[in-house]
């Protein structure tokens, strides 16, 4: 069949009819006749029918009144006109001459072909067209085997296929125009007796094999035969002239198929032109054998008996009346490929049913619908159309346009549509990526561009009636399109924001974005809940299946979706109301780039000390290969850096007890199995709870053996342990019951109670919370006796003369018997038992006096352990730490014996101690009254005896003793009192005293003394009210006679006195933070709820009251003021006396005391601030020292810091900043707290309980320097505790903006490669201190393009074209760019620059460069004066190139033997039309030895011409230049030709 102008971009030949191959046919009349038959498909020819001779007119007039009885249909040409007997005056006269000439032009073109210019093909074609069509219509219709066709037309159709294209840039729409009005002016202007012969001659050996169908051919030539009638032909074309003018029915937009003259009679029905009205018509005999049905030309406007046809292949109903709908009945033909609808008056395809069988089984599956009056497309999906023609319609709109998986070429030709702005780019929305032709011409590349900028879901708004609208619209838009749409699919109170789909890449996390927002109208209870579904479909939009589980809000397209589009579906769901889903339409899955992401990372497991826990980590793969990933563990303190856990390297870790409190963190880097490394990604975990106390594998360690200290122990589990209690318990090895023997201790040392007996150890493990958990006992065995032992004797007691000493010990071996100690002396300080002196036997008794003799010598103690049995152990010795010291003289008693009467005789006696006496001093003294001074008697001084005198009567002796040693040192005096006073000897008493008692009598007459009360005055007190008091007295002489006793009268009852207080007085000290008390004296009855009130007095006189406790702190406030005391006196009845107030003294401070210093936790650049807490009156400027110290410093070491050697002092201020040097060090703060009057206290020193810790380890100014020619380094300053072995990457960013990893890069420096020209370089510095510490990832900012430099041996230079940014050039180099030639040439020399002429507007060309592994670019330039200063005289021919064979591409490998010399790439632009443009070239720097340096550099210039190379202007006219031009065979008047094309 014919391939139709609706085919792809590609020239698609003709097809060649099958005919059977007859060897007598020359070679030339093979292809007349093949050429006839083509076109005969390609242009209207018109047919004439000769006599019936033979069997083939038999053969035909058999069954010709099988359709419409004795009246034949006027047959009807391809166009609708009706075929004409040309008259002699009006068709042969007039052409006879040109018949005969075109017969012998076109028996000599068989043999020898003319060749002819396409110029003078089109302008026969356009002058004999219009001859042509002015004088006949012509017809579509293919020739049959059996039709008669000029031999001339064959041969010039031969001549046009196989003449090759001068230009080959040469549109294909121009030269099928020009080919198809040139053959219909051949076949139109062609007799009738030419075409016959010439046919004859051809056909004739082959005529029986040739000949047409039976049924086809009696069709034909009965109504044929009926159509000389001129008034009949002229009827019935005024009937059909509405459809049928040639006017109406442009054969540019209708194509007609080809009749498959293969096919055999029995699967082909050609009915065309015999005005045939309905399929079910008697004698039309329609089977469901045929395979190829031609109904064109015809009166049918119903498809009602088309059913039959269920083998139909080609079905053909052009040039009908068909308006539809009423399509219906074409679903049963199932097996139909090709549909001609043409030149009809369908309105509307909306019952076109869904053919799924226009396949490629023909050439060019093929729907044309032109001609007719469609209004829109919309028609049931055609899954396998490649071909749809529907020019010359009323198609307005693109709503309902169907899905079209597989078309190539779209006709819409003369359409209202047409005035859409971007057709085109809608048209490739919405048939997709298979579309490669558009109104028979090849797609254009800026509408490609544009359907690219619209949204993914355009299509879909577009088949909804969307006005389609700008690209830069389109987003808005559609949105807005879409949002009117779906109205009642959101809940009411809620609009739509956001409805879209990330980029997919494969195997990468691909995320929906629905947001749906409250407005405020209604409660946000319930919560709109969101249910997500993903499809997966073809580009074109349809058949989208849904992935099975991708129902969240990300999903991971698999590789099997690259280059597919994703649907996701959301539902939104309020309450129990679910709403009908809205949807987002992603753009086409693309390949993942290889390196892997992290989606999500989990640690699943109990967080309990004990556990396991597992990292889990989900990969997007992005392409590549699943490997095994990098797994680590680290673990992170409160408010501190992760610090890597040594040997956590899997992804399970089991937690312990260092992990308590703290958080881990889950370290996960990808791995693909080709080696490509993601980032890493973290996941902390919350704090590691300890596990429950416990305790296991409990047991005693050491021999049960009396003495031996035993200890329990035991595997303690659960968090730090804390005060774990332990018992000991003894077995009773008579009644079995356990005795508590001790407790709070792990260790026990047996004593001999427990011989015999086992011991239990009870464990109770308590964690650091308190918590207690389950206990745990183990028994001993029983416990053995030991032979008797002594051990850890002591002497205890005063190393002093006449002191008692004692020796103890602990003995072990049963029971202690009479165990021995004898004393020694020695002088010296180490036991030497050959130089002992013995002071004693050995005795049983363990106490020792020491003697005189022992003083400054060393005792020694020799205690021998014994057993009641008499068995003695060994002996142990114990010498004294220090020699006995002699006292000072001294008495250790004095006492007065003998009677104290007159005359009597008193003696003295002492005891002395300190050393040898001396002559001590004696004297004897007498005293009026007990504890006066006394005075000295006389003449006894120096006795120790004294006789009572009479002077002494009824005095009191004492007795004073003053020891003195004998070297004279004089000891403390010591009195001894007399204990009566000295009475006469036998004296009678004369005197008399009075004895008087004060009793207290009751209401109830009940009597009692007050005791005490018995002297002559007596004051009544508070248990005295209501009671009446009474005195009694007794008389006494000095003879102790006694006389009667006499009582007084009651007084009474004694009532209450006023509340009063006597006195008021203040208890405590008036310094800051004493605590005052106060002491008052109350009276008058029954106290009550006295009340008192303390109160600030301040300088001003102003009083502030403090509180109303029973005492006051003074503090800081009270410091300089005075404080008063308010008393009320109040007694029980609630009557108040007279308030009583006092005032103290000013409150001085306290002296000046720290009273706590604690540094905190100290970390590299966190400023440290102590905490601490001053006493003692206003502070003042404190000392502050600040020391480093690499050791920890314990108890007394700390107090002595500032004398301490390996300590630096670092700060002077009261706060710290921790730096690098700090890390790892202990600080240390020395605090001399100052009062404000600068009065100093002792100072403070504390230092901190952790060494300083790293700062998190980061990285800043990350940026790039060059070092040299293509050589860059990376720099960064790193902060955070001393570097580890940081990691270094680098980076790559195209022109689009997409960075990729560069790998293998990974230090500081980096050399170009070629990948990286016309990209920009970065940095990537991530941080990781010595401890492993991981920081942030830093990148630096891009650097420049990298451009090329010199060549260099071994590198491969490439030259890249690229053209200014303006519209109207890229619109141009787009479009009419064909290709670029490169030639390579080697000179020696280098010109400085050069400059050519635009092929089109004659403007200078000034060159740029063509940069290597760089830029080619061309500017043109419109200033002549820019052209004198950028040439310079040696702008020429003055050197000589070599060219370099078979090196025409863009790259080249630079050689050895290039060594010293420079490279010339020379390049030439030719546009679609064949046009050059002059040669441009660009030539290298000598080439250099290969260094392994960065290949690229622009050419070499001046200065002057550098600056102005980089100015890049356009021509400063438009570009197009007014030149008559025409584009395409239909255009009638000049365009304007496209300017070249500019780099």
């Amino acid at each position: 069949m014919e391939v139709p102008p609706e085919q792809s971009g590609e020239e698609v030949k003709p097809e060649k009819p099958r005919v059977p191959e007859k060897k007598n046919i020359p070679e030339g009349a093979k292809g007349t006749t093949k050429t006839a038959v083509n076109s005969g498909a390609s242009v209207s020819a018109r047919k004439k029918v000769e006599p019936r001779n033979g069997s083939d007119s038999g053969s035909s007039t058999k069954r010709s009144g099988s359709i419409g009885g004795s009246v034949s249909a006027v047959r009807r040409n391809s166009t609708g006109g009706l075929l004409q007997k040309p008259s002699i005056s009006d068709g042969r006269k007039k052409t006879s001459a040109e018949s005969a000439a075109r017969a012998k032009s076109s028996a000599s073109s068989v043999t020898e072909p003319v060749r002819r210019s396409l110029p003078e093909l089109r302008r026969s074609s356009i002058t004999s067209a219009r001859a042509g069509l002015a004088d006949k219509p012509v017809a579509a219709s293919p020739v049959g085997p059996g039709s008669r066709t000029s031999a001339a037309t064959g041969a010039s159709k031969v001549e046009v296929a196989k003449k090759p294209l001068s230009k080959p840039s040469l549109s294909t729409s121009a030269f099928s125009s020009s080919r198809r009005i040139g053959s219909s002016v051949v076949d139109s202007s062609g007799g009738g007796g030419s075409a016959r012969k010439t046919v004859s001659k051809v056909s004739s050996p082959s005529s029986s094999s040739l000949r047409s169908p039976t049924v086809s051919s009696g069709l034909r030539t009965g109504s044929l035969s009926s159509s000389t009638s001129k008034d009949r032909s002229s009827t019935t074309m005024s009937g059909r002239r509405k459809v049928a003018t040639p006017d109406s029915r442009d054969s540019r937009f209708i194509v007609l198929p080809q009749i498959e003259i293969k096919a055999n009679d029995d699967v082909r029905l050609d009915l065309r032109g015999h005005r045939v009205r309905s399929l079910n018509a008697s004698g039309l005999n329609l089977s469901s054998n045929l395979e190829f049905v031609y109904l064109r030309d015809n009166l049918l406007s119903t498809l009602e008996g088309v059913e039959v046809l269920t083998r139909v292949k080609v079905l053909d109903l052009s040039f009908n009346d068909f308006k539809g709908p009423g399509f219906e009945p074409l679903e049963n033909c199932k097996v139909l490929q090709q549909l001609y609808l043409a030149g009809n008056q369908i309105t509307s395809l909306a019952s076109l049913p869904q053919l799924p069988n226009l396949e490629a089984s023909f050439k060019n599956p093929f729907l044309s619908v032109a001609q007719n009056k469609l209004k829109s497309l919309a028609m049931a999906s055609q899954p396998r159309l490649q071909v749809l023609a529907a020019s010359k319609n009323k198609i307005s709109t693109l709503k309902g346009f169907p899905y079209l998986p597989v078309l190539e070429h779209l006709r819409v030709e003369e359409n209202p549509i047409l005035k859409m702005p971007h057709l085109e780019a809608a048209s490739i929305l919405l048939v997709g990526p298979t579309l490669k032709r558009y109104n028979d011409r090849d797609l254009s590349r800026e509408e490609i561009a544009i359907a690219k900028r619209y949204p993914a879901h355009s299509a879909l708004c577009i088949r909804d009636g969307w006005e389609f609208s700008r690209p830069e619209h389109a987003a808005e838009s559609t949105f807005h399109f879409l949002v009117e749409k779906w109205k009642d699919h959101i809940p009411p109170g809620f609009f739509l924001k956001e409805a879209s789909i990330d980029k997919p890449l494969e195997e990468d996390v691909c995320r929906c974005h629905f947001t749906i927002i409250n407005d405020g109208a209604v409660s946000a209870d319930p919560p709109l809940v969101l249910k997500y579904q993903w499809f997966c479909g073809d580009i074109t939009l349809s058949n989208f299946l849904p992935i099975p589980d991708a129902t969240s809000e990300i999903y991971l397209p698999k590789h099997d979706d690259i280059g597919k589009v994703l649907k996701v579906e959301c539902t939104p769901i309020l309450g129990e109301i679910e709403y009908p889903p809205i949807f987002a339409i992603s753009s086409r899955v693309s390949p993942g780039s290889g390196i892997p992401k992290v989606v999500n990372l989990e640690v699943h497991g109990e967080l309990v000390e004990g556990s396991i826990i597992r990292g889990c980590a989900k990969v997007a793969w992005c392409g590549g290969t699943p490997g095994k990933g990098v797994a680590s563990w680290l673990r992170r303190k409160w408010n501190s850096s992760p610090v890597v856990i040594v040997g956590a390297e899997d992804e399970e870790y089991q937690l312990t007890i260092d992990d308590v409190d703290s958080s881990l963190v889950f370290m996960y880097t990808p791995v693909t199995e080709e080696g490509a490394k993601g980032e890493p990604q973290y996941k902390y975990t919350d704090f590691v709870r300890a596990a429950p106390p416990s305790v296991s594998n409990v047991r005693i360690v050491g021999d049960a053996v009396e003495g031996n200290t035993i200890k329990g122990v035991g595997d303690y589990f659960g968090g730090r342990e804390g005060p774990s209690k332990f018992e000991w318990l003894r077995k009773n090895r008579d009644v079995g019951d356990l005795l508590l023997v001790s407790a709070g201790t792990s260790e026990y040392t047996l004593a001999k109670e427990d011989v015999g007996c086992c011991l239990a150890f009870v464990y109770i493990p308590i964690n650091f919370e308190g918590q207690e958990g389950k206990s745990l006992s183990v028994m001993s065995p029983v416990v053995k006796q030991a032979p008797p032992k002594v051990s850890n004797v002591k002497i205890i007691g005063d190393l002093r003369e006449n002191s008692k000493i004692t020796a103890t010990g602990v003995v072990t071996g049963g029971t202690e018997g009479s165990s021995r100690v004898q004393w020694y002396k020695t002088c010296s300080s180490t036991l030497d038992e050959n130089s002992l002196e013995a002071l004693s036997t050995s005795k049983i008794a363990k106490a020792f006096r020491i003697p005189l003799g022992a003083v400054g010598y060393y005792i020694v103690a020799k205690f021998t352990p014994m057993t009641p049995d008499g068995d003695a152990g060994e002996p142990a010795f114990v010498i004294s730490d220090r020699a006995v010291e002699t006292l000072p003289p001294s008495l250790n008693f004095l006492s007065i014996m003998g009677d104290y009467c007159e005359s009597g005789i008193l003696t003295a006696s002492y005891g002395y101690v300190g050393g040898h006496e001396g002559k001590s001093i004696y004297d004897w003294y007498i005293h009026e009254v007990e504890g006066d001074f006394g005075s000295l008697i006389p003449g006894v001084s120096g006795l120790l005896q004294y006789r009572i005198t009479k002077e002494a009567i009824g005095k009191f002796i004492s007795f004073q003793c003053t020891p003195v040693r004998d070297d004279g040192v004089v000891g403390d005096l010591r009195i001894c009192m007399g204990q009566e006073r000295v009475r006469p000897d036998h004296l009678p008493k004369t005197e008399w005293e009075r004895l008087s008692t004060v009793q207290q009598t009751s209401s109830d007459g009940t009597q009692s003394e007050i005791m005490g009360a018995n002297t002559a005055s007596y004051v009544p007190s508070i248990d005295d009210i209501g009671f009446f008091l009474s005195v009694s007295c007794e008389p006494v002489r000095s003879d102790w006679a006694r006389g009667p006793m006499v009582i007084s009268e009651q007084i009474g009852p004694i009532i209450p006195g006023a509340p009063t207080c006597h006195s008021l007085e203040f208890l405590g000290s008036m310094i800051e933070g004493q605590r005052l008390n106060f002491n008052a004296v109350y009276s008058g009855g029954e106290r009550g709820e006295c009340t008192h009130e303390w109160f600030r007095v301040k300088d001003n006189g102003a009083r502030e009251k403090i509180s109303s406790f029973d005492f006051l702190d003074l503090t800081l406030d009270d410091v300089g003021t005075c404080i008063e005391l308010i008393y009320m006196p109040v007694r029980k009845d609630g009557v108040k006396g007279s308030p009583k107030s006092i005032v103290s003294d000013l409150i001085s401070p306290a002296d000046p005391k720290g009273m706590e210093l604690v540094i905190p936790e100290c970390s590299e650049d966190r400023e440290i601030t102590p905490l601490r807490k001053y006493f003692g009156g206003h502070e003042g400027v404190g000392e502050y020292i600040w020391y480093q110290t690499k050791n920890k410093l314990e108890g007394s070491a700390v107090l002595d810091i500032p004398n301490a050697s390996d300590v630096v002092i670092c700060g002077t201020e009261l706060t710290y900043k921790p730096s690098l040097e700090d890390i790892g060090a202990y600080l240390a703060l020395y605090w001399v707290p100052t009062r404000a009057d600068n009065k100093c206290g002792e100072p403070l020193i504390a230092i901190c309980s952790t060494p300083v810790s790293p700062a998190s380890p980061i990285v800043s100014n990350v940026h790039v320097k060059e070092l040299s020619s293509g050589i860059y380094s990376g720099e960064g300053e790193y902060f955070g505790g001393y570097e580890g072995e940081s990691l270094f990457s680098w980076y790559r960013e195209n022109n689009e903006g997409i960075i990729e990893l560069i790998n293998g890069a990974n230090s500081k420096t980096y050399e170009v490669t070629d990948s990286d020209y016309n990209c920009r370089l970065l940095f990537g510095y991530t941080p990781i201190r010595s401890d492993s510490v991981v920081g942030e990832l830093r990148l630096s900012d891009p650097t420049d393009i990298v451009l090329p430099g010199k060549a260099v041996e071994g590198d491969i230079l490439t030259a890249v074209e690229v053209i200014p940014n303006t519209e109207s050039q890229q619109h141009v180099w787009s479009k009419y760019k064909k290709d670029i030639r490169y030639q390579c040439i080697l000179n020696p020399h280098i010109p400085i620059c050069h400059y050519s002429l635009c092929p089109i507007c004659g403007r200078v060309l000034n060159w740029i460069a063509i940069n290597f592994i760089g830029l080619v670019s061309w500017v043109s330039r419109g200033i002549s004066s820019y052209v004198e200063l950028f040439c310079t005289s040696e702008v020429g021919d003055s050197f000589t190139y070599e060219p370099l064979p078979n090196q025409t591409s863009c790259s080249y490998r630079v050689r050895l033997e290039d060594i010293g010399r420079r490279l010339k790439c020379e390049c030439v632009v030719t546009d679609v039309f064949g046009r050059s443009g002059e040669v441009v070239y660009i030539e290298t720097t000598p080439v250099l030895p290969g260094l392994g340096v960065v290949k690229s550099a622009l050419c070499s210039a001046t200065n002057e011409a550098k600056r102005r190379a980089s100015l890049v202007a356009e021509h400063n006219a438009d570009f197009t230049t007014p030149r008559p031009y025409s584009h395409g065979s239909n255009s009638n008047s000049p365009t304007v030709a496209p300017r070249f094309p500019f780099l």
